[in-house]
């Protein structure tokens, strides 16, 4: 039996509340959920399984939930944000939608942030294929998203949930809260995001007392919502990705075999994207410095391996030339395209290790 994968889960959720969904473009199977008459989606951004399962003590609700759905799902490659989420909203794989990293390059040349969408393309036309909040809006269906109004039409929303309703909120409490009202209302297919794991395992690392302190509280808002949402609704609490905590880091601005033929080195610490006229060339100089610390891939090898899934044309023009997963705890940077603040992260995801793309697949009906 295949492990399920995240953009076949809410499609899941969507046939399990017996919503219709205009035709679009085929993904993953989606995951088998229980059928309910409504459907809460909590998305906890960095919330691994291998990370919740070695912090049990900490989330006595979770715990629960765990007890009963024991076996992870699997997250996108790369296992990073802006890839998990923009699968999850289209039910499709990175090689699908283009949305393959933390940054890429645009046709101009230049690096641009796929979390911020800083750059000059648009995410409309670099994300062209249609969200599932589309699809069930062409239906006579909706989606409510509920989110902090700032990120209302934001690049990664617009990637991955437009065609959805937004229902601004901004704290934890606020958010169960809203949640609640608009199950209670009859929504039958709510959305939330709570990120405040991740930005914790990002600064301190997952092992430290902070993200220990934001799992707890994590924790007790699920416990809340749970024994808040009208009878017969689907809880579902999933992940966008894990975690590890980087020991070893190498700077590659510093090592003329890792940077020579190389263009542009874009993407993050543990999802490299090299673009270069010469990558069977960059390939073997990397693999030959890095040994067994990381998985080299040229673009080709990419596409036959279906790490990302199959590759659109124009994923396969915009993904790099060559693509470096680190293993183990070790990040590879470089000082002239990332900042010293993202070289200064202690916790990292990204890459194609467990404890990266294992994500809990927690589900209830309450």
């Amino acid at each position: 039996m295949s492990t399920p994968c995240l953009p076949g889960l809410l499609p899941g959720i969507i046939h399990a509340v017996g919503a219709d969904l205009a035709p679009g473009p085929s993904g993953p199977a989606p995951v088998s959920v229980p059928q309910a008459r409504r459907a809460v989606l909590v998305m906890c951004d960095g919330l691994g399984h291998y990370q919740l399962s070695n912090r049990l003590g900490h989330a006595p609700f979770l715990r629960k939930m765990l007890t009963q759905c024991p076996d992870p799902m699997r997250t996108v490659v790369p296992s990073t944000t802006s890839a998990a989420l923009t699968a999850l909203g289209t039910g499709l794989m990175p090689g699908a939608t283009g949305v393959a990293g933390y940054s890429m390059r645009d046709p101009s040349g230049e690096i641009f942030n796929l979390i911020d969408w800083n750059g000059p393309t648009s995410p409309l036309s670099w994300q062209s294929q249609p969200t599932l909040a589309e699809r069930l809006d062409r239906a006579g269906e909706r989606l409510t998203v509920i989110q902090p109004k700032q990120y209302v039409g934001s690049g990664l929303t617009l990637s991955a949930w437009r065609g959805s309703r937004p229902v601004p909120a901004k704290s934890l409490d606020d958010r169960v809260a809203r949640a609640v009202e608009e199950s209670a209302r009859g929504e039958k297919l709510v959305y939330l995001y709570w990120g405040d794991v991740d930005r914790a395992g990002h600064k301190y690392g997952w092992h430290s007392t902070r993200w220990i302190e934001e799992l707890e509280r994590f924790d007790a808002a699920m416990s809340q919502l749970a024994r808040s949402l009208p009878t017969d609704t689907l809880l579902v609490i999933t992940a966008d990705h894990g975690m590890i905590d980087v020991t070893e880091r190498i700077d590659i601005t510093a090592r003329d075999n890792l940077t020579r033929d190389v263009e542009v080195c874009a993407g993050e610490e543990r999802a490299l994207h090299l673009y270069t006229s010469e990558p069977e060339a960059v390939a073997a100089r990397w693999r030959d410095y890095l040994g067994r610390r990381a998985e080299v891939y040229t673009r080709e090898e990419i596409a036959l391996s279906g790490l990302l899934g199959p590759l659109t044309a124009w994923a396969h023009s915009v993904i790099g030339d060559v693509m470096v997963f680190p293993l183990g705890t070790l990040g590879i940077g470089d000082s002239r395209t990332m900042s010293p603040g993202a070289l200064s992260l202690r916790g990292l995801h990204g890459s194609i290790t467990p404890q990266e793309l294992d994500i809990p697949l927690l589900m209830e009906i309450m």
